[in-house]
């Protein structure tokens, strides 16, 4: 049997992540990997984390099994961190994922057995594990028109376009904030746009909520999704607790089904757990009791909120310094949309031959399609980049 097996293809990712540690350069920066850092370059445990952790390990009494979906109270507090009132919540199940990721694979999985023979739409580019699971699952996929390569800003025109030829009971996975990997955002007056294209296709929205919180703020952030939500009979809103709490490898994810109306709703609820029970049985816990305690803990959490803003904040000063260097540097704006991005990433322009020139001659790692981390960067080793960049010719 494993003699048959054929060497799957390496994570891009993953990969330059290996290289750049096997780089003797004391100097080197990396701006690949898609985790977030402070400006020492490391991923801290955020305050209200280690506070919720220590009272956790004072007070936990057993490590039983929660539920096939969760703690219901998990789900609970993170479907009012999202949604707040958008929805009747007679209409919404869920289950608890081992992290987003885990909430995308089980929502195509949940495709797949609702409707096997739709369309599943992505952003072009979108985060490479999106279309890397729908083919996995052997679903059908179409990509609309997102980035315009030319301004580095949303191509609303493109994308209405597009996805005017989705067929009804087509799924058109958005980005709900921050999109990975451009950074680049449509406003809340081209989501409306967004929404209404869609409801005269009949297409079906699933939303990607991987950072809420590190854009324009936390329910700043969620208002897209929250539109969405509210106008339309059907939505699947995969979300992820890695970034906004810090807990990368806690795998904490919710996977959210809105139902046409409550009396759909049981029937979606136990679906969801039986596709827990056949992936993994018992979704992780820590993470999830983590993030409960924090939102239902009026302390905790606006510690949480306090540092989270903190983050966000950080990673504009960057941005906005970033943009400022390269300012000054080319004597025009045309980097300005670095400061006008939100999230971790931007994607660049760079060509890949570029980005090759960066790693080998700067030390500057980054994704192939130049997709950068922002919040690989500080206040020392922004004009490094900027002067990279520029001795690059991008």
């Amino acid at each position: 049997m494993l003699p048959n097996l054929k060497p799957q293809p390496a994570d891009a990712i993953l990969a330059l992540m290996q290289v750049f540690r096997d780089d003797p350069r004391k100097d080197k920066i990396d701006l690949g990997v898609g985790v977030y850092k402070n400006a020492e370059g490391i991923t801290p445990v955020m305050r209200a984390i280690k506070t919720a952790e220590k009272q956790l390990w004072e007070s936990e009494t057993t490590k039983a099994y929660t539920g096939l979906i969760g703690d219901p109270a998990y789900g609970v507090a993170l479907r009012d961190m999202i949604l707040g009132d958008a929805v009747d919540t007679a209409r919404i199940a869920y289950a608890a994922t081992p992290g987003g990721t885990g909430a995308i694979r089980q929502a195509v999985d949940l495709i797949k057995m609702a409707s096997p023979t739709a369309t599943i739409w992505l952003s072009a580019p979108t985060w490479p594990n999106h279309p890397s699971i729908i083919r996995h699952m052997g679903m059908k996929m179409a990509e609309y028109r997102y980035f315009d390569a030319a301004t580095r800003g949303v191509d609303i025109a493109g994308m209405l376009e597009d996805l005017s030829g989705a067929k009804p009971g087509d799924i058109i996975l958005l980005h709900g904030c921050c999109h990975n990997p451009t950074g680049a955002n449509p406003t809340l007056s081209q989501w409306k746009d967004i929404a209404e294209n869609l409801e005269k296709t009949g297409a079906i929205p699933m939303i990607d909520l991987a950072y809420q919180g590190f854009g324009e703020g936390l329910k700043e952030d969620a208002a897209a999704t929250r539109l969405i939500a509210s106008r339309f009979p059907e939505v699947l809103i995969a979300a992820s607790c890695s970034k906004n709490f810090g807990i990368y490898r806690e795998r904490t994810g919710l996977l959210i089904a809105i139902s046409p109306n409550s009396a759909t709703q049981p029937v979606t609820q136990g679906t969801l757990a039986y596709l827990n029970r056949q992936n993994f049985s018992f979704p992780p816990d820590h993470g999830a009791r983590l993030v409960t305690m924090i939102l239902n803990d009026p302390a905790l959490k606006a510690d949480w909120q306090t540092e989270l803003e903190e983050v966000r904040l950080g990673m504009l000063s960057i941005r906005e310094q970033l943009a400022q260097e390269l300012r000054q540097r080319t004597n025009s704006n045309r980097f300005d949309f670095l400061a006008q991005h939100r999230g971790m990433f931007s994607r660049l322009g760079a060509t890949p031959q570029q980005v090759e020139t960066l790693r080998n001659t700067h030390g500057i790692y980054m994704i192939g399609d130049s997709r950068m981390n922002i919040a690989g960067l500080n206040s020392k080793t922004v004009p490094i980049l900027a002067e990279a960049i520029i001795s690059t010719g991008i």
